[in-house]
């Protein structure tokens, strides 16, 4: 089988017996060249099969127009929505984005580190795996000035621009909402501590269980990744024997969602024997019924900051990188799944955290 060779503006060139600049120009809409010379040459273009060289073009001046893209699964409601944003919104001002998922596997986000740098992409944007506790696999754009942003799940001490959720806040207004409901003996599944979401999110739920002066129970807390497996075998040990917790904060809405259809099993009525709070405001947690009390992170208002921080970054070749933190807010979405016994007042009085 003979090899197949990649045709170039010289063939084009030598087709019609014009000049290789004249093609380049033709191809490229150059205002000298005449409408009926651009036809000529995109047809023969076309003809020949010829294909733009993207990487040559790059090579000559430096840039890809490629931005780098790495999340941990683009299945999920979160990171989807937030890299919809950013290709979006980089796409108005001349960018591809390659969108990469590094399956929650630090080896695989080395690698991705890796193969995105030798593709010369001009900026990144990372929202890290469960478990990325060193980001040293990252120091090569820093070191030769190639912006980075990280956003969601973020580095704590990395000298780059995050973009993040308020999760401490999340954590601290999820608990407390569940206390105003009458809740006193608060579940709390959370993913690993590994991850900045997490350490934060229970940093929020501890401090609002202390002011509300509710004793803090190892055995009421859960550190696991928050698949529907998972959550299943959480309620295996916290609904082993009574009594029962009264409120479940889940750090997630897959989470949520499998308490809620494990307690619906159990014969356990949501809310009036259980509440229970998920985090992200996934589209399920509103059509599911009872329908589900979540946090809405505002995916798009952070796909926006970072596709902003990035463009910031671009228009300073050569700027050496700061730490600098973006919080984006998070607010309460308040549903059946938490909602006040009748007989409880209908106005709650919302407190600040501290």
């Amino acid at each position: 089988m003979s090899k197949r060779t990649e045709k170039t503006i010289v063939d084009i060139a030598e087709e019609l017996k014009l000049s290789v600049s004249t093609v380049s120009r033709a191809l490229n809409n150059h205002p000298n060249i005449s409408t009926r010379t651009k036809e000529k040459v995109k047809k023969m273009a076309n003809k020949l099969g010829y294909r733009p060289n993207a990487m040559a073009a790059g090579l000559r001046n430096n840039k890809s127009r490629t931005i780098g893209l790495v999340v941990p699964r683009i299945s999920m409601f979160f990171p989807a929505t937030i890299s919809t944003v950013i290709q979006n919104k980089l796409h108005e001002h001349g960018y591809h984005v390659l969108i990469c998922q590094s399956n929650d596997s630090l080896e695989q986000e080395i690698a991705l580190a890796e193969t995105l740098y030798s593709t010369r992409i001009d900026a990144l944007a990372v929202s890290s795996t469960l478990y990325t506790t060193d980001f040293s696999h990252f120091d090569i754009f820093k070191d030769n000035n190639i912006p980075l942003v990280f956003f969601d799940r973020v580095p704590k001490d990395y000298k780059v621009k995050v973009v993040k959720g308020d999760d401490y806040l999340g954590g601290y207004t999820v608990t407390e909402h569940l206390i105003e409901k009458g809740c006193k003996d608060i579940v709390h599944i959370s993913g690993p501590l590994t991850c900045n979401l997490y350490t934060e999110r229970v940093a929020g739920y501890k401090n609002a269980l202390r002011k509300h002066k509710i004793p803090f129970k190892k055995s009421r807390i859960f550190y696991q990744e928050l698949t529907k497996e998972n959550a299943l075998q959480a309620c295996e040990k916290i609904f082993a024997r009574p009594p029962y917790p009264d409120g479940v904060f889940a750090a997630n809405d897959t989470t949520a969602i499998t308490i809620l259809e494990y307690c619906r099993k159990k014969n356990l009525r949501v809310p009036e024997d259980i509440k229970i709070v998920g985090y992200s405001n996934d589209p399920r947690a509103e059509i599911i019924t009872p329908s589900i009390t979540s946090v809405d992170q505002f995916p798009a208002i952070m796909g926006e900051r970072v596709a902003k921080a990035l463009l910031e970054l671009l228009q300073q070749p050569g700027a050496p990188q700061r730490y600098s933190e973006d919080l984006v807010p998070i607010q309460l979405i308040e549903r059946a799944s938490s909602a006040a016994p009748v007989s409880a007042s209908k106005t709650t009085v919302k407190k600040k955290a501290k």
